[in-house]
């Protein structure tokens, strides 16, 4: 994994065309889970000067501080959810790579059925109900799983194993993108089997990646053989574009 310069809370909003700062986090941190939209998301667990296990949701003004997980973590990437009433964390690291998930209603965290194998710094994606989880490292693994709201069921690897990834999409159509391995990689997802499709043009792992049901993503920031302010967008027909943070 990448040393951070450090825990930081600074949140950015994307238009489509630029980023704008907005109010901060609570509690300043890296390495969490988090998912949602503009405006209605969470993020949880993360590191600040130790692994924290507290979540905080995004109102498209402001964070506000929420139930805590049962186990503090961090090395997450990505979580499954929609909205900030609903999510699903997976994996992670503690004290070692774990496997343990947890659900989110809006106001708790339920420990649910484990993955198959503990896994950090992957993507899970989908919903708290309907999530894949993929990639992460064990060592680096192309472990993916499916997530049917009681248990987890392994499924087709990714092509090119890897950790601190880009992905997003649902349980029928999802992306992987980037990582420490074949950074230029893109895979796409169809249900049962991983297809390499067009490349990043500049490779990067641990960046923040967003995107809707497989066909299109904004994969940003992270670690090219420096850290990096640029961005990525992939589109339907496969096509790339960049963009930068001002």
């Amino acid at each position: 994994m990448v040393e951070p310069l450090g825990a930081v809370g600074v949140t950015e909003l994307y238009n489509g065309s630029s980023w704008t700062e907005v109010n901060d986090m609570n509690t300043a941190r890296y390495a969490g889970g988090f998912s949602g939209i503009q405006t209605s998301a969470i993020l949880a667990g993360g590191y600040s000067t130790t692994n924290v296990s507290n979540a905080e949701t995004w109102d498209g003004t402001n964070w506000n501080e929420v139930g805590e997980l049962n186990t503090a973590r961090r090395a997450l990437n990505h979580t499954a959810g929609e909205t900030s009433s609903s999510a699903l964390i997976a994996g992670g690291y503690s004290t070692d790579s774990v496997a343990n998930a947890e659900s989110w209603n809006g106001s708790s965290w339920t420990e649910v059925n484990d993955l198959n194998t503990a896994r950090r710094i992957l993507i899970t994606t989908g919903t708290a109900t309907a999530a894949l989880s993929f990639g992460g490292n064990t060592p680096d693994s192309a472990k993916t799983e499916i997530w049917d709201g009681t248990s987890w069921t392994e499924l087709n690897d990714l092509n090119t194993a890897r950790h601190g990834l880009g992905g997003n999409g649902i349980t029928t159509a999802a992306l992987a993108y980037g990582g420490n391995t074949g950074r230029q990689a893109t895979e796409s997802w169809n249900g049962t089997s991983w297809t390499e499709v067009n490349d990043l043009s500049t490779g990067r792992q641990e960046g923040a990646s967003a995107g809707t049901a497989g066909v299109s993503a904004l994969f940003g920031i992270g670690y090219t053989t420096a850290r990096s302010a640029t961005s990525e967008e992939f589109t339907a027909d496969n096509t790339l574009s960049t963009v930068t943070i001002s």
